[in-house]
């Protein structure tokens, strides 16, 4: 039977020892993060992956998300965990309070985010994915888009997605065709492709925030010529409710060899509408707050997995019996010794 227990130890050893975390509480706007405030975070944390996440890691993959008629379906549990997710305040930890945020440190979400991983990696590619779109629109979005957007984002109430690869052309972004038409009302029509779009269609939140990179009528050929638009999978009311679906539709998932119930989507663009984030052709700029946010997720990624993986492997090895130790038995109650105490 698969087992995980959050490493708190070596955790805070890292936090307070090796980091010296009480470094933290003397930043502007961040007295209240004593050491005492992030190791009750962490162990809270870590009651949560291994009581919430971790019972339906196995399951989740086993039964994997479901795609019928550009509608995808999570795994079983996997709603009401996020549901208890957000109303934990988890996807609001490392984000800044005039949006809902809890103005965390990174050095200790970074430290949930492993949790996450360990416990249940698909279910941690939803939350992780909206935070990097937070960043982006952060930095690069104007004030009305971030008012619009992110406090539904930090809230979990919506969630965000990086669009990207194209079909015919994968990462090599200098040769996207997604374009991007201007309306006189100052938005964007949007007509194209994407392609591995991770969380790009799901049941979790009742609003997806889709960054889409696209090209303008007159953009230069290459990466310079590239923009980024936000493009919700439902248009935005005056008031901040959702309203009518706009022209973003999932055309199918993908079938992995794990990670299965992490929704890998293609993604059509037929005259959706979008807003331009930041400078036109100025895109790839932007997007990279949320690519380099990704790129430190995906080795906290690896980290979790190799915990739990290595968690697995020592429990396995205890209770797995063959043969007699070298220096003589070590269980002499039972057949053979655990091949733990087998040389390499």
């Amino acid at each position: 039977m698969p087992v995980y227990k959050a490493p708190l130890e070596d955790m805070r050893f890292v936090l307070h020892e090796l980091y010296d975390s009480t470094t933290i509480a003397e930043l502007p706007g961040a007295e209240e993060f004593t050491p005492e405030l992030m190791d009750s975070v962490l162990e809270e944390a870590a009651k949560f992956a291994e009581g919430v996440l971790f019972p339906i890691n196995q399951s989740g993959d086993l039964e994997g998300c479901t795609y019928e008629n550009g509608v995808v379906r999570t795994p079983s549990g996997f709603k009401d965990a996020y549901n208890a997710f957000r109303e934990g305040g988890w996807t609001a930890m490392a984000s800044a309070p005039e949006f809902g945020g809890q103005g965390m440190p990174i050095a200790a979400s970074m430290f949930v985010e492993e949790m996450l991983c360990s416990a249940n990696v698909a279910f941690g590619l939803y939350p992780g994915l909206s935070h990097g779109a937070y960043l982006a629109l952060y930095h690069h979005g104007s004030e009305e888009q971030k008012q619009t957007y992110l406090p539904k984002i930090v809230s979990g109430e919506w969630s965000g997605t990086m669009c990207l690869t194209e079909p015919h052309c994968g990462t090599d972004l200098g040769m996207l065709r997604t374009k991007a038409v201007p309306n006189a009302d100052g938005s964007y029509t949007l007509t194209g492709s994407k392609i591995f779009i991770s969380a790009g269609e799901h049941d979790l939140t009742e609003n997806i925030v889709h960054l889409v990179l696209a090209r303008l009528p007159d953009a230069p050929a290459g990466v310079k010529g590239i923009s980024l638009f936000v493009v919700p999978k439902f248009l935005v009311k005056e008031d901040g409710s959702v309203g009518a679906r706009n022209g973003v539709t999932c055309t199918a998932i993908e079938h992995k060899m794990g990670i299965k119930a992490s929704a890998t989507c293609a993604l059509s663009f037929e005259d959706a509408k979008g807003w331009l984030v930041g400078e036109p052709h100025k895109g790839l700029r932007a997007m990279f707050t949320m690519m380099n946010t990704e790129r430190l997720s995906v080795g906290i990624q690896g980290l979790g997995v190799a915990e739990v993986a290595y968690q697995n492997a020592v429990n396995y090895a205890r209770e797995r019996i063959q043969g007699r130790s070298l220096t003589g038995a070590k269980s002499p109650d039972k057949a053979a010794d655990p091949i733990l105490v087998h040389p390499d």
